[in-house]
């Protein structure tokens, strides 16, 4: 499938953090083959070189070595980005977890994921808001596009607290910073993915075994692979939009389901970027916007 039947982003510029493997290299490998200059980065050399050699035999891509925990990786990222010129998308996507009985649960592990999953895409969009001006306009804001997971919408199977806390946390977090953002022509939106392959997620369940998967399928019950941030399975079609409201996308392996998000401090029904939906049209222009695959899901927040 031609991701460019979708949305056109040639020859802009993405970064996408924790961009070494699972979902982050997904969506870099969909970036990437849709004619975007990626920067990738993750806190081991080794994997983000490696990573961005991968990618480079389908575009251009860069590598950054950095560990976002803490202020020296972050100002690492930043000034690179900075210096590079305007920085048409940002993917929050690096992310940690950490499971413990809440009787015995660590300290230190409740503050490193909310250090990661939280502060850090707050603090790296923060530094990164003179390459988003840059490339914004009022047709074709920047975007910010945070990772969350659906773990942040329900109650997880896992004692997993600072996870399921932390993306509930980068969900608001997100609606707040998208309505003042807007007024500078960058829109913030987010992703809830439900159990894609990775590192993280192949430490709690056996993606073979079929049964322990119907197990943690996501509320709308599919399973997720790479095919739909890459665009490989096909979408139900999608009239791009410019500008959308800070908006939350459930993504599993069937549909991308999109909430709107409404801000009630300014005039009824727009959305932050000042305009306003007509019923059911947001996503698809006439019809029921929990219809489509995932990937309408980038396609909805990057299209133009």
């Amino acid at each position: 499938m031609d991701i460019a039947t979708l949305f056109d982003v040639r020859g802009k510029r993405a970064l996408v953090t924790g961009g070494s493997g699972g979902i982050g290299y997904m969506i870099a490998e969909g970036l990437v083959s849709a004619g975007v200059e990626v920067w990738v980065c993750s806190r081991k050399e080794a994997d983000i070189q490696a990573a961005a050699e991968k990618l480079s035999a389908l575009g251009t891509a860069h590598a950054i070595a950095a560990d976002l925990s803490g202020e020296e990786g972050l100002q690492k990222v930043a000034d690179e980005l900075n210096a590079a010129g305007p920085l048409h998308i940002l993917v929050n996507n690096a992310g940690a977890t950490w499971g413990a009985k809440l009787e015995g649960f660590p300290r230190k592990g409740f503050e490193k994921v909310m250090n990661l999953n939280v502060t850090a895409p707050f603090e790296l969009t923060k530094l990164l808001l003179p390459a988003l001006r840059a490339a914004a306009t009022r047709e074709d804001p920047a975007r910010v596009i945070n990772i969350a997971s659906i773990d942040g919408l329900k109650v997880p199977r896992w004692e997993s607290y600072p996870y399921s806390a932390s993306k509930a946390g980068i969900i608001h977090l997100s609606r707040h910073m998208g309505k003042f953002l807007a007024a500078e022509d960058v829109s913030v939106n987010v992703i809830a993915p439900g159990f894609f392959p990775s590192k993280m997620t192949a430490a709690v369940v056996d993606f073979d075994d079929a049964e322990a998967m119907d197990a943690v399928a996501s509320p709308l019950g599919h399973r997720a692979g790479r095919e739909l941030l890459t665009g490989e399975q096909p979408p139900h079609p999608v009239q791009g939009l410019a500008q959308v409201p800070p908006l939350v996308t459930r993504l599993d392996a069937g549909h991308a389901r999109a909430a709107g998000v409404v801000d009630r401090g300014g005039p009824p029904l727009d959305d932050h970027l000042g305009h306003r939906p007509q019923g059911h049209d947001l996503a698809r222009g006439e019809a029921d916007p929990q219809a489509g695959h995932g990937v309408q899901a980038l396609a909805v927040l990057l299209g133009r």
